[in-house]
């Protein structure tokens, strides 16, 4: 009892900390929304960077990832991570400098609905409202990934009913996210990103000395067919989902399936998701001098090198130091949790276990303010109520986040959700949605606003359409659902485009100042 509560006072002093975040920005955040949604403009390239990849790997990064290393060995985990890894850093490369100067040439475009509404001078805001409903549909989903999280984490390690734990967790976050907005969210992100870099360097170095080093990692896992092969893949031998035991009590498994080229363009698709993703966009878009965009983008890579890679091997030195442990796919994303508690004095896991709440607090906190900005902001001031003040934006921001939490809540109440798949549709679905029309937007002047209406409707209903009716046929169908998405998406917006009216010369005028702008 004495080790679980010191592991509790260690993540209730943390919950403090962000709690005084928000206090401290409450303020300033509920001077105006633009100040709430976006900051004013005024994020340094530290924040940005750090804040960005904290609210963008969540909680799967400390669970989802390590969870599939442990079940079924490398390459699955290891292509999605370069397939992330090469996203990040051409996102950041080619993306966020050209948003950063365009949404601000727009209309100084707080919200991605809002530059690309005003990227196309809509009169009637029909993209605008396509962009914030897709917005509100996959955020939801999103943000029930990290309440599933929550819910794991304390139901682990207290013992207490999983949907208690996971409703007290979104609580808690919708709390903290009503108080202080984008400022407090980017500040206390940047703390979260350390914390979650901790965790994961910790628990590896702590795990690799328990498990005898690097080389009795290797050849332990070795032993099992196909779990330390990049072109091969694990199949635990499972009876109702369960994998079964030998009479040793040593996990059973059959041969090693063949992971095709299909497979690994499947997985490395992961990395198309960034450039859709709302809350890394948003941050290119707040910082506050465009030539400090350099330094976030190496910030932010290496960041995300390092986690990656860590996460990944922490499944890995799992399955070596606890192999029949966890025995369903979703009990796997627990195996961070259970290095943490077993390896770790209490005080120090009540830290480490806080990277965990870090990563889903900074991460739902961005999905529910996005999320509620995209309706208030783009909706009901948009297109609803367009003499709204900023005091009823920001009321109804705040009722529209706690519906959308509602209705992550109900989502969330199945504890043997895996979070790695309400994670992957949903990244799919921002991916597939923005990802194209973002890119084709900021470099293609042809781009018409037919054609992104056209290409944000294709690619978000296939996602849907791959992801339920397709994808089960298996086959060629198997392939994540990002990748097809993507493709249909962009092919849309530039055929549409061609067949519609060139944009006028004011679209192409301002089109030219964003390209020829100098930091």
């Amino acid at each position: 009892m004495g080790d679980k509560l010191q592991v509790f006072v260690a993540m209730c002093l943390y919950m403090a900390t962000v709690i005084g975040i928000g206090l401290y920005y409450a303020k300033r955040a509920n001077e105006s929304s633009e100040n709430y949604f976006i900051g004013g403009r005024s994020l340094g390239p530290w924040v940005t960077a750090m804040s960005a990849e904290a609210s963008d790997m969540s909680g799967w990064l400390l669970m989802g990832l390590p969870g599939v290393a442990y079940w079924c060995g490398l390459s699955d985990a290891i292509w999605t991570a370069i397939g992330l890894a090469l996203g990040t850093y051409i996102n950041w490369l080619f993306v966020a400098k050209r948003l950063r100067r365009y949404s601000s040439l727009a209309g100084d475009s707080i919200t991605v609905p809002d530059f690309l509404s005003n990227r196309f001078k809509e009169d009637k805001k029909v993209l605008m409202t396509i962009s914030a409903l897709f917005i509100l549909i996959f955020f939801t989903v999103y943000a029930a990934s990290c309440f599933v999280t929550v819910g794991k984490l304390f139901n682990n390690l207290f013992g207490i009913k999983y949907q208690y734990m996971m409703i007290a967790g979104a609580l808690f976050v919708i709390f903290y996210t009503i108080i202080g907005g984008f400022l407090a969210e980017s500040a206390s992100d940047f703390m979260q990103s350390i914390v979650m870099i901790f965790a994961l360097v910790t628990i590896l170095t702590v795990g690799v000395v328990s498990a005898g080093g690097v080389s009795a990692v290797i050849d332990n896992i070795k032993e099992i067919p196909g779990f330390f092969d990049f072109f091969g893949i694990a199949s635990p031998d499972l009876v109702d989902g369960a994998q079964q035991l030998d009479s040793t009590g040593k996990p059973l498994f059959g041969e090693a399936a063949n992971y095709s080229w299909l497979s690994i363009i499947s997985t490395l698709s992961w990395g198309l998701g960034y450039f859709g993703i709302p809350q890394v966009l948003i941050r290119f878009m707040a910082i506050r001098k465009t030539e400090e965009l350099t330094k976030s983008r190496r910030i932010a890579t290496i960041w995300c090198l390092i986690s990656l890679l860590a996460a990944v091997s922490i499944g890995l030195i799992g399955r070596t130091l606890y192999p029949a442990e966890l025995l369903t796919k979703s009990e796997s994303e627990s195996i961070f949790i259970l290095m943490s508690t077993n390896l770790l004095p209490s005080l120090i896991a009540g830290i480490v276990m806080a990277g965990i709440l870090a990563a889903t607090i900074s991460s739902s906190d961005s999905y529910l303010l996005i999320a509620a900005s995209a309706f208030s902001k783009n909706i009901y001031q948009g297109v609803l109520k367009k003499d709204a003040t900023d005091k009823q934006v920001m009321v109804v921001s705040r009722v529209v986040l706690l519906l959308i939490s509602l209705f992550g809540i109900l989502i969330a109440l199945d504890e043997n959700s895996i979070i790695f798949n309400v994670v992957s549709f949903a990244w799919a679905g921002f991916g597939a949605t923005f990802g194209p029309i973002i890119l084709l937007s900021l470099f293609w002047k042809r781009t018409t606003r037919a054609g992104a209406i056209a290409g944000m409707l294709t690619g978000g209903s296939m996602v849907f359409l791959w992801k339920l009716v397709l994808k089960p046929i298996g086959g060629v169908f198997a392939i994540y659902e990002l990748l097809p998405a993507f493709i249909f998406s962009s092919l849309a917006i530039i055929i549409v485009s061609f067949l519609s009216k060139e944009p006028s010369k004011e679209i192409l005028e301002e089109f030219q100042k964003a390209k020829a702008a100098q930091d």
